[in-house]
């Protein structure tokens, strides 16, 4: 099966070159937490370009509005190993701590190194870093791409980014080990997910003040939304669940179980709104839902994969292996892997950046 599936990676690639021009509709930018840089990927024969130092841990990564400028949170806090599990996936903490398989060892961060690093996209050359508070992972940005809205995990806190001044405006104080950060659809607000709790803060994007908190099993992970932003969705990762949650009323409506083993991380609607993608990390899959919650598939990638991105015709799915260092791609209409693309050491977020005439 495997032998069939690189057969057909290879013939579909060699037809993707042939008809490849200017490097394809779009590249796939990669960060890579443990060598310190960025893997560009063209999207037209799935070919690396280009490979950027940033600085240390790229982790969350997002493109600006117009596509010319790419954003990725550093960190100086050093990896901490991934515990061992118990029969029921649940972590075995050996520091008394409560913490979980990708948190930080405080005892020796070098917190000159946190900021968001800026990638020029034309050139693929690193530009600068600016400060973004206290060992940022996660973040998103105001559709105008003049604020980013940073989780500072460490510190238990939002900062709020301007990009023009490159200077740190507001900072909002909200639970224990702030992930995730998603703006919603519109704009006017983003929610921000709390690791320990289970809470999720939905915060004013104008006033930056906290509209209401609601809480999910525990370990949200990231969050995503249907496209007109009626419906937002949060993975559970110690409980393998995807919560459904109404944008209106910010009720779970659903908590949809995912196979036995799922560490449910990254959540990505597709671009019509009809399906949902949950990466599963130790479960080694990308699941496929319905936006009520139910299972429909389970699309089998590489190992622990955490990150993941649709491409903009919403043909294929990138989901970052960070074990083995490369990026599944799937398409999407057969819901099956096609190729695998080396990329740097530990790929942990991927953002699509279509090209520009």
């Amino acid at each position: 099966m495997f032998q069939l599936s690189v057969l057909c990676s290879l013939v579909w690639c060699a037809a993707a070159r042939t008809s490849a021009q200017n490097g394809g509709p779009y590249q796939i930018f990669v960060s890579n937490e443990k060598s310190g840089d960025v893997t560009v990927i063209n999207g037209a024969d799935f070919t690396v370009a280009a490979t950027i130092p940033v600085g240390k841990r790229p982790r969350g990564i997002h493109a600006a509005p117009d596509g010319r400028l790419i954003y990725v949170a550093l960190s100086g806090t050093p990896i901490s190993e991934p515990p061992q599990l118990d029969a029921q996936g649940n972590p075995l903490f050996t520091k008394g701590k409560g913490k979980d398989d990708d948190d930080d060892d405080q005892a020796k961060s070098d917190k000159t190194a946190d900021g968001i690093g800026i990638v020029d996209v034309a050139q693929r050359k690193f530009l600068r870093k600016i400060p973004a508070g206290s060992d940022p992972e996660q973040f998103s940005l105001s559709p105008d791409g003049k604020k980013l809205y940073v989780a500072n995990e460490d510190v238990g806190t939002a900062s709020i980014l301007d990009t023009t001044t490159g200077k740190v405006e507001h900072i909002i104080r909200v639970g224990r080990e702030p992930e995730g950060v998603r703006t919603a659809p519109g704009g006017k607000t983003f929610y921000l997910t709390c690791e320990t709790a289970g809470l999720v803060y939905v915060i004013d994007a104008q006033t930056f003040k906290v509209i209401t908190q609601f809480t999910v099993a525990p370990r949200p992970r990231s969050v995503d939304f249907l496209p007109d932003g009626t419906r937002a969705f949060i993975p559970s990762e110690s409980a393998g669940l995807l919560n459904v949650i109404d944008a209106a009323t910010y009720k779970v409506i659903k908590s949809a179980e995912l196979p036995k083993g799922s560490r449910p991380m990254t959540v990505r609607v597709a671009p019509d709104g009809k399906k949902v993608y949950v990466s599963t990390g130790r479960g080694g899959a990308v699941c496929v839902l319905d936006p009520d919650g139910n299972l429909l598939n389970t699309i089998m990638v590489g190992k622990r994969p955490w990150g993941i991105a649709i491409s903009p015709d919403g043909k294929f799915l990138y989901a970052a292996n960070g074990p083995s260092n490369d990026i599944s791609v799937v398409e999407l209409a057969t819901e099956k892997e096609i190729t695998r693309i080396k990329a740097g050491q530990g790929p942990w977020g991927v953002v699509i950046v279509p090209n520009h005439p």
